[in-house]
């Protein structure tokens, strides 16, 4: 896997269902870890997913610029495609619920961007989601600027659609270009950024750099803790 220079260590990786977004085991836990598939090292995440999700990850060795990704005050826009329980688009007012902000954990969310989408390009789940003969399901495409812990399962439950899939598909850098995404990533693959990726990240670092008091590493460190939503 070639490597661009500059930016350290900075890549983009399909985890898989069933990873921690961690590169350590926890103790007595049926979960994978990161070490399982990549062997890049003082790299962490930007945001994780947890272990039932699926789907984009950005890992870095900068804590700058994970910090940068991290920090919802940039609403850096997230998007993931949603299999859930029930016909979504019989249910305007649960989409209404969804787009404008909803109280979970005693706090509103964020307003968010939400739409019923046909079945998205994405192969069978292994293992494959618990499913009901008599309760329909379809998909939702959710896009967040925050990351809250199990916010989107949180978000469709509080709205009568819960979740049992969700693939995190795309990152936007809110540089007015196409977001990062999965393109050519299968599950459990991974590759460094390419040149351009690495430009538009290099000018995020510059503006972080504008921004006094935002430097330093998002709470990440081995464990990747910082929010992602999923």
């Amino acid at each position: 896997m070639a490597r661009t220079a500059g930016l350290l260590s900075t890549l983009l990786f399909h985890k898989p269902y069933g990873v921690l977004s961690q590169f350590s085991p926890e103790e007595g836990s049926r979960w994978g870890c990161l070490a399982d598939y990549i062997q890049v090292p003082d790299v962490y995440a930007a945001g994780r997913l947890d272990a039932d999700s699926e789907g984009l990850l950005l890992l870095t060795s900068h804590g700058r610029l994970q910090q940068r990704l991290t920090d919802p005050a940039f609403g850096h826009w997230r998007r993931y495609w949603v299999q859930v329980e029930g016909e979504a688009h019989h249910q305007p007012e649960a989409l209404r619920q969804l787009e404008q902000g909803i109280v979970i954990q005693q706090r509103r969310t964020l307003p968010a961007r939400v739409k019923v989408i046909a079945d998205p390009p994405v192969g069978e789940r292994n293992p494959p989601i618990r499913q009901r003969l008599t309760i329909p399901t379809s998909w939702l495409e959710l896009e967040l600027r925050e990351g809250r812990n199990r916010q989107v399962r949180r978000m469709t439950a509080a709205v009568g659609l819960p979740t049992l899939r969700l693939v995190r598909v795309a990152m936007d850098l809110m540089d007015g270009q196409p977001p990062l995404n999965l393109d050519g990533l299968a599950p459990g693959t991974w590759r460094y950024v390419n040149t351009a990726e690495e430009r538009r990240l290099q000018e995020l670092l510059q503006q972080a750099k504008a921004s006094p008091g935002r430097g330093g590493r998002a709470g990440g460190g081995k464990s990747g803790r910082a929010g992602g939503g999923g």
